[in-house]
């Protein structure tokens, strides 16, 4: 960690992190450098010029965004001669824009506009001019429009920083232009629709499609959450108006890793009002799903329930929040059912996805990844890849592990191709070999396996890592446990967003798995949530606890409507293992419930005492599991033969078919 150095900003003496930029440390400092082009967490390009400050014993003004600060160094931020510059470069950064603020969607948060403000510049002095270039909205995503375009840069920079590389700028001076490749349209560029330019801009150039008219910031409410339509579980910033959500960005700080959310997360919310929400409880009668009362609906399950014992059974989406899973725990409990289990149980085990390993990616200079593919284009995982790839750029090294090519394996180091297995344990002993002793145990487990160039090439750039990182598929995290028994920290991670919070709050019995109860094991079925279930179970009775009629919902007995996304409060482990709070940013559609009020109630018309689970009860569970599990070695995989992506879009299908996300899924979009 960096030492602390003494600087004096505009007069004010302050501590700040040795090798900090001035614009970083001015703002550790309570002061504002203004700057258009800067990105925290980017190295600096002093392109726009505001940012520029007089340093004592400097003949000319520096620009703060790439000057470093030095111990004793004195700072002037504002000054007449910096005014004036910084005046004279957005009057002329006016001449060139739209001077339509009073119907601008971005009013109130462009930095143009508070810039102008701030220096009082209501018209540019120089002749107008226009681009003339076109926009681009070809799109439902993102509005491309030139004629507001700044030329900062920053689209460009996020865009190459998190490795989806389809921004480029276009000739020089006042024409340039930031471009696609060939300048095509944007889906035909192989962009992913992340929206991370939307973010980053500045101004109006990038905007969330069809968001014209539907509201200014001012307008918005907002809240911090975080996104559950994948097992990334990425930080959001919710806005919405009138009870309804207008839009989705990153709830990250600016400069994290992590920063990123892909398209999925930045427009799946439409879902919420798509034509295929169950507002109001359903009962079969003749044949047919009609509209019932709650009391009705409740009581009728409550009676399958009550004395079913071992005939009946639970099979939930591993996207639950843990108060969710935790009541719907206790429920199987007062039913008193083994059978309970959720989709992680088709690709892994609790003991795969509870670890005591807490890895920093932001700081990781070494990846081994292993049995995984993360894909920005393919949305499987897309923000872990974007993380890799930014760390990537940043100096670190990548090992990829897979028995196939991934989208990871072209910015490789090492590939390690094969069984991911012999992989790992011919990686285990070439650590070995190079010093990174183990105990006897692993030692004597990988003696025997096949060396390699690849394996040696691998254990080196280990070694050599000072923060390696190993992320890995559950169904291989008990051999890639060895690995982080030797260096390094070893990371499962799910598919869905609470496939390790679920599994902490018991959601996994001792009884019949998902699959035997999916095939038709027990008498009466009850699903919850968006399982990828589509033909209806040989099952007497089917209760389907969700938020949209699913094909699953169409066939069921009773359909029990629960909130959706963005529709209720409580928390979920992350695949980092962090407890993550989620918040509520609208109310229930219609008559739906949360899932967990639902349990209760079904609890109570059975005759049975459960109360919903709280926040508090969820953290001390989730903290007691934790502290219960050490690492120790493993030589055996897990018997699981489902691949992530193969359940993307099953886990996804309420969401994309709810949505303009189904232009995505329908249209040729070049990638």
């Amino acid at each position: 960690m960096a030492g602390k150095i003494k600087v004096k900003i505009d007069g004010r003496q302050t501590q700040v992190p040795e090798g900090m930029n001035l614009i970083d440390a001015a703002q550790l400092a309570g002061v504002h450098i203004p700057n258009l082009c800067y990105l925290k967490g980017l190295k600096g390009v002093g392109a726009c010029r505001l940012c520029l400050v007089e340093v004592e014993g400097m003949k000319a003004p520096l620009t703060a965004c790439t000057t470093k600060v030095k111990d004793g160094m004195a700072v002037t931020t504002n000054s007449e001669k910096i005014d004036e510059v910084r005046k004279f470069v957005i009057d002329l950064v006016l001449s060139m824009h739209p001077l339509d603020c009073m119907t601008c969607t971005k009013a109130g948060v462009c930095r143009l506009q508070k810039y102008a403000y701030d220096m009082n510049i209501k018209e540019s002095s120089f002749t107008r001019k226009k681009s003339g270039y076109p926009a681009d909205e070809a799109n439902p995503f993102i509005k491309r429009d030139p004629e507001y375009c700044v030329l900062c840069g920053r689209c460009v920079r996020v865009c190459k920083d998190q490795g989806t590389d389809v921004l480029e700028f276009m000739g020089r001076g006042v024409g340039s232009k930031v471009i696609t490749a060939n300048d095509k349209p944007l889906q035909e560029s192989g962009c992913t629709f992340c929206g991370s330019c939307i973010d980053v801009c500045p101004v109006n150039a990038f905007l969330e499609g069809g968001r014209s008219r539907k509201g200014r910031e001012w307008d918005y409410e907002n809240v911090n959450s975080t996104c559950l339509l994948c097992g990334n579980g990425c930080e959001i910033n919710v806005s919405t108006k009138d009870g309804r959500v207008m839009k989705v960005n990153s709830g990250a700080a600016e400069g994290s890793a992590e920063r990123y959310i892909c398209a999925y997360g930045r427009y799946g919310f439409d879902c919420i009002e798509a034509d295929s929400r169950v507002t109001a409880p359903m009962k079969r009668v003749d044949g047919e799903l009609k509209e019932t009362t709650w009391q009705d609906a409740i009581e009728t399950v409550a009676a399958r329930l009550k004395g079913a014992g071992k005939d009946a059974g639970f099979i939930a989406s591993a996207g639950l929040l843990n108060e969710d899973a935790l009541t719907l725990a206790k429920l199987a409990e007062a039913v008193k059912t083994p059978n309970v289990d959720t989709t992680a149980g088709l690709y892994s085990s609790p003991d795969t996805l509870v670890s005591d390993s807490v890895a920093d990616i932001d700081s990781a200079d070494l990846f081994v990844v292993v049995d995984l593919n993360p894909d920005q284009w393919k949305r499987v995982l897309p923000a872990v890849g974007a993380a890799i790839r930014k760390r990537l750029g940043a100096g670190a090294k990548l090992i990829v592990i897979n028995s196939s090519e991934t989208a990871l394996s072209a910015v490789a180091a090492v590939n390690m191709t094969g069984s991911e297995a012999d992989s790992l344990k011919s990686l285990a002993k070439a650590m070995i070999d190079k010093g990174l002793n183990g105990n006897r145990e692993l030692a004597s487990a990988v003696s025997g396996a096949a060396s390699s160039e690849e394996a040696e090439k691998a254990a080196a750039l280990v070694s050599e890592a000072k923060n390696p990182v190993v992320l890995t598929s559950p169904s291989m995290y008990l051999a890639a446990a060895n690995i982080g028994l030797l260096k390094g920290k070893v990371v499962s991670v799910p598919v869905e967003s609470n496939a390790k919070g679920v599994a902490a709050m018991g959601l996994r019995g001792a009884g019949k798995s998902y699959k035997e109860m999916a095939a038709g094991g027990v008498k009466v079925l009850y699903t919850v949530g968006e399982v990828p279930v589509n033909e209806r179970p040989d099952a007497e009775f089917l209760v389907v606890q969700g938020s949209h009629m699913t094909e699953i919902a169409k066939q069921a007995d009773v359909v029990l409507p629960a909130a959706a996304y963005l529709e209720a409060d409580g928390t979920i482990i992350d695949y980092l293992g962090r407890l993550r709070k989620i918040c509520k940013a609208i109310g229930p559609a219609g008559e739906a419930k949360p899932h967990r009020k639902i349990f209760a109630e079904v609890a109570k018309a059975m005759g049975a005492d459960l109360k919903e689970a709280s926040e508090g009860d969820a953290k001390k569970l989730a903290a007691a599991v934790k502290s219960a599990r050490k690492l120790s070695p493993f030589q055996r995989t897990g018997g699981f033969d489902v691949k992530p992506e193969e359940l993307i879009e099953s886990l996804n299908a309420s969401v994309i078919n709810g949505s303009r996300l189904l232009w995505l899924k329908e249209a040729k979009v070049q990638a």
